[in-house]
């Protein structure tokens, strides 16, 4: 029975991680898998991280079940983490997740389940949205986000667009550090587009995975609190793996902010049902990690520290990028003022083979490069690869 099965295309990005690792040329970068490295070319685990464990291995009383919804600590820290004072008080279902992507299944899934046919989507954005959204049964309608070219938001274009959807559909939008093109709404940008959706009775879904990348831990989050204090319901899919270094751990958490406490209740029952009859319970450990360090001043500070430096050496990445590649494409002054770990140069899919064949430079067809994956060391050399095009 099987064989009435149609085989997938690979991902192009997984598919990338194979071909980067099976060539032996030296001086191959790999700026395509969307991990931080730090200056020796790793994925350091967090020092805070690591001391949460040791204190979890010695405390933590058992290894049972933690239930559909998952870590109640975890949950809270993290709301207050990323909301700040626009949640404090405010009526929320919330379950833990098997990372990021397991809170936009399970938005798209309730979505759906509540009658949703369309979410809009900015274009272009991160591949496995679109795929995510379709596959629980939903309308992608794309809006125009950000122009390539000239590397900038098209944000009078995004109004235009938003401006004809109806009341009850869905809009996705990035909080910060955007993925693939690292271009963000200034906080003018955010009141607006928070204003049009509140007018529209349009339901916003907030993907938020690098807070801290960017601007800064608070600064990352603020288009986000903006949203929440303009409109009367949201949903808001959180991910550990990058601020907190938990890429295997799948630790994330979905979160909906309703009008009041019986619609909170009522939501969360329905989250709790789809992720039961979806993978039944939650992984316990990295909410756990987070729950321990969220909870603990000394813990806390050390994690905000490491996060904070690791912000700095991508932002100066990023200076010395836009210096060297504008002397080919003066457009691409705009990296210095894009935040996160990627950027989407104006390159075509012929020109990023040429550079995976000539130079042993890996980044997906699409252009995007991983900022966040540079050692110092390489980013002369890298730039003299793409200058040579």
């Amino acid at each position: 029975m099987f064989d009435a099965l149609a085989r997938q295309p690979d991902d192009p990005l997984l598919a990338l991680i194979g071909l980067f690792r099976t060539d032996a040329r030296a001086g191959k970068v790999d700026l395509g898998v969307g991990v931080y490295r730090d200056e020796t070319g790793a994925t350091p685990i967090f020092r805070a991280v690591k001391a949460a464990e040791r204190r979890l291995v010695e405390t933590q009383p058992t290894k049972a079940y933690v239930g559909p919804e998952g870590n109640p600590v975890f949950l809270d820290h993290l709301w207050t983490l990323t909301t700040g004072e626009a949640g404090k008080g405010r009526a929320t279902a919330a379950l833990q997740t098997p990372g990021g992507s397991g809170a936009l299944r399970l938005a798209a899934d309730l979505m759906a389940l509540m009658g949703t046919r369309r979410i809009w989507l900015g274009l272009p954005s991160w591949p496995n949205h679109a795929a995510i959204f379709k596959v629980a049964g939903l309308e992608v309608v794309g809006y125009p986000f950000f122009d390539v070219p000239s590397q900038t938001v098209l944000f009078d274009r995004m109004m235009e667009a938003l401006s004809g959807a109806s009341a009850g559909d869905a809009v996705l939008l990035h909080a910060s550090c955007h993925n693939p093109t690292g271009a963000n709404l200034t906080d003018d940008q955010w009141r607006a587009v928070s204003d049009l959706i509140a007018a529209r009775g349009l339901l916003p879904l907030v993907d938020i995975a690098y807070q801290g990348y960017g601007r800064g831990l608070e600064e990352d989050a603020a288009g986000l609190r903006t949203l929440l204090s303009a409109v009367p319901e949201a949903l808001v899919a959180v991910s550990c793996s990058k601020s907190f270094g938990l890429y295997r751990e799948r630790t994330g958490a979905i979160y909906a902010a309703c009008g009041n406490a019986e619609t909170a209740l009522s939501v969360r029952s329905n989250l709790a049902s789809l992720a039961r009859t979806n993978y039944s319970m939650p992984p316990d450990h990295g909410a756990a990690v987070v729950a321990t360090i969220l909870g603990d001043a000394a813990l806390k500070a050390d994690w905000m520290a490491e996060l904070e430096t690791m912000r700095q050496r991508i932002t100066s990445i990023r200076e010395r990028l836009a210096a060297g590649l504008s002397a080919r494409w003066q457009v691409l002054t705009a990296i210095r003022a894009q935040e996160g770990m990627f950027s989407l140069l104006p390159l075509e899919e012929a020109d990023v083979m040429k550079l995976r064949a000539e130079h042993a430079l890996y980044m997906p067809a699409s252009g995007r490069i991983n900022i966040a994956g540079l050692k110092s060391a390489e980013v002369d050399a890298v730039i003299e690869k793409f200058l040579s095009l």
